[in-house]
């Protein structure tokens, strides 16, 4: 005889979001069971267990899956495990945390996605809208999980939320007021079929909004006007690449067959065409925000702000209390003249081409560690040469001055991927190969001279080595901070 559906929630995988989900759910009467494979998680057992939640923790049991209600599967479980793909086969609905966030809250959302520049967005849309009055939760892949919110009781006036790809693929209702797209670069393919779905995956963060909500897109994204042809909400975009027109009127978002950007990034200022006309924000001085990167970040929180009810007072006061996120082109210290930079989240080539783009010249370039699934190194070459291509703007005022030396003086490899880096740099830049932090830092130290620059941007995973890229990051400043001063 078939055992029939139960009435639990399973909650699979037990992270920081799995537990708060399980914590959630349980708050608002649902019966719960927890389940994770990883036999370590002791303590998450031990939290839900005083509630009174059932956990499965170590092990696996497709009965448990197959009799569930629903499963809410966490954001690092992949959809094509087994047990969910069984499950769902016998008609378990799957559900992400997404949609369970938004059933219950009532807040505005503003959402922000993209291969690289999440967290530095999503924090500085938080400082800006703060600086402009508005009270904000903010949350989402960033690091605290959204029902984290609903359990402190919605607050605030606006919820501002990264959110990933793993995010979205379960994403059936999820529905921001404004949605953020701020890049897409091949990353996680070992997740995907193909980057085709990667990207499917990026834009689907529009696909529930209306006519009533807000997009803001990197208008520099391949496929652009293909892709915005299919979302039904306001279009307000931003870009770094020059046009001959003025930027459009914020007050007329139906602008998906024009060719101009709402905000458009230039050296030294960031203009915005507002209710109030145009607003420039100084980029000129902005130390802890340094790159075009950075500035296409500013862009796009200045525009989102703006579309929330901020203003450009806090705007700039935002930008004023910004402070800088560990391992994002991070400054350590300078010694001798030399300056050491930990951009250790650069997991992806398209992130370390940022990173280069930073500076002009003279750069100790550490790279290397687990290599991901489809990574091309070769696409780091012109900014190494100091060839620039149309991948990362032309913005860099100095970047013609020694057109005969390479930008990229030096390559320090290691991890995995080191000698892989080696096969297919070498023939544009010396590489050198290491095998540890430790002697990537100390010979890095030693090839660079006063001016120039040591930076770890390793466009490759830290699994190889470390728990993750945190902990490569720390491991990169310990060993600066234990640099010599030879003077």
């Amino acid at each position: 005889m078939e055992e029939t559906k139960q009435s639990y929630y399973l909650v699979l995988g037990l992270g920081s979001s799995g537990l708060s989900m399980a914590r959630f759910l349980h708050g608002r009467g649902k019966k719960v069971v927890a389940t994770d494979i990883d036999g370590s998680k002791s303590q998450a057992e031990k939290v839900l267990n005083e509630l009174g939640i059932k956990t499965q923790i170590g092990f696996h049991d497709q009965k448990t899956f197959d009799l569930a209600q629903t499963i809410v599967v966490s954001p690092g479980i992949p959809r094509e495990m087994i047990y969910l793909k069984t499950a769902a086969k016998k008609g378990v609905p799957i559900m992400g945390e997404l949609d369970i966030f938004s059933r219950y809250n009532t807040s505005p959302i503003i959402a922000i996605t993209g291969t690289n520049g999440k967290t530095t967005t999503t924090t500085l849309i938080r400082d800006m809208l703060n600086g402009s009055g508005i009270s904000t939760f903010m949350g989402g892949n960033i690091g605290t999980p959204l029902v984290e919110y609903l359990m402190e009781g919605q607050g605030a006036d606006m919820v501002v939320a990264e959110i990933s790809s793993f995010q979205l693929d379960l994403a059936k209702n999820f529905k921001p007021e404004i949605a953020l797209l701020l890049n897409v670069a091949e990353d996680h393919l070992d997740r995907y079929e193909g980057f085709e779905e990667y990207i499917n995956s990026k834009w689907s963060i529009f696909k529930n909004q209306t006519s009533d909500d807000k997009a803001v897109v990197n208008r520099t994204i391949d496929g652009f006007e293909t892709r915005i042809s299919q979302i039904s909400s306001q279009l307000f975009s931003f870009s770094s690449q020059p046009d001959s027109s003025s930027a459009l009127d914020i007050t007329s978002p139906d602008t998906k067959t024009d060719t101009k950007a709402d905000a458009r990034i230039y050296n030294d200022t960031i203009t915005i065409n507002t209710r109030d006309g145009l607003q420039n924000i100084p980029t000129r001085n902005l130390s802890k925000l340094v790159g075009i990167h950075n500035r296409e970040n500013i862009a796009a929180a200045g525009l989102a702000c703006l579309l929330a009810g901020g203003n450009l007072k806090g705007i700039l006061q935002g930008l004023t209390d910004f402070k800088n996120l560990p391992h994002r082109m991070e400054f350590v210290r300078k010694l001798n003249g030399i300056s050491f930079f930990n951009d250790s989240k650069a997991t992806n080539t398209d992130a370390a081409l940022r990173a280069l783009d930073s500076f002009s010249e003279n750069i100790i370039l550490i790279l290397g560690g687990l290599e991901k699934k489809g990574t091309d190194f070769s696409l780091l070459a012109p900014q190494i040469t100091g060839q620039i291509t149309g991948k990362v703007p032309l913005q860099n005022k100095n970047r013609e001055k020694n057109p005969n030396r390479n930008k990229v003086k030096q390559i320090i490899a290691m991890g995995e991927a080191s000698r892989h880096i080696q096969e297919v740099l070498e023939k544009f830049c010396p590489v050198f190969q290491v095998d540890s932090m430790e002697n990537a830092v100390k010979s890095a130290y030693e090839m660079a001279g006063p001016g120039e620059v040591v930076l770890l941007s390793p466009a490759c995973a830290s699994f190889d080595m470390y728990e993750n890229y945190g902990a490569r990051g720390d491991d990169f400043i310990l060993w600066v901070e234990g640099l010599k001063d030879e003077e």
